[in-house]
């Protein structure tokens, strides 16, 4: 089992920026690529950022250049830089990684974004 704690969640105006954590423990061998989703009220959960264990990423358009993921693999954490934010950006943010190769995804619980225009 593999779990993961989110946090740095929070309350900002529009314009403002948050970093979130998301820090992975336990059977952590074998994880490749780790990520940022979100869910708004009334809305499908969402891909935001992914980035591998090599240092590829990938991202949504809506926050291209206004977002940006890292990744610590001695600490095995991952980082989501979220600037520019915008009312649209409110949901709960989701961590994620996957075992590829035993077709396995694990989940945070879920940190609250709240963008105040």
């Amino acid at each position: 089992q593999v779990q993961l704690v989110e946090s740095g969640g929070g309350l900002v105006q529009a314009g403002g920026s948050l970093r979130l954590s998301c820090a992975a423990s336990g059977s952590i061998f074998s994880i490749n690529a780790m990520g940022w989703y979100r869910q708004a009220p009334g809305k499908q959960r969402e891909l935001v950022a992914t980035i591998t264990k090599g240092g590829s990423t990938n991202y949504a358009d809506s926050v291209k250049g206004r977002f940006t993921i890292s990744r610590d693999n001695a600490k095995n954490t991952v980082y989501l830089q979220l600037n520019s934010l915008k009312a649209g950006d409110t949901a709960v943010y989701y961590c994620n990684a996957e075992k590829p190769q035993y077709g396995i995804s694990y989940w945070g619980q879920g940190t609250q974004v709240t963008v105040s225009s």
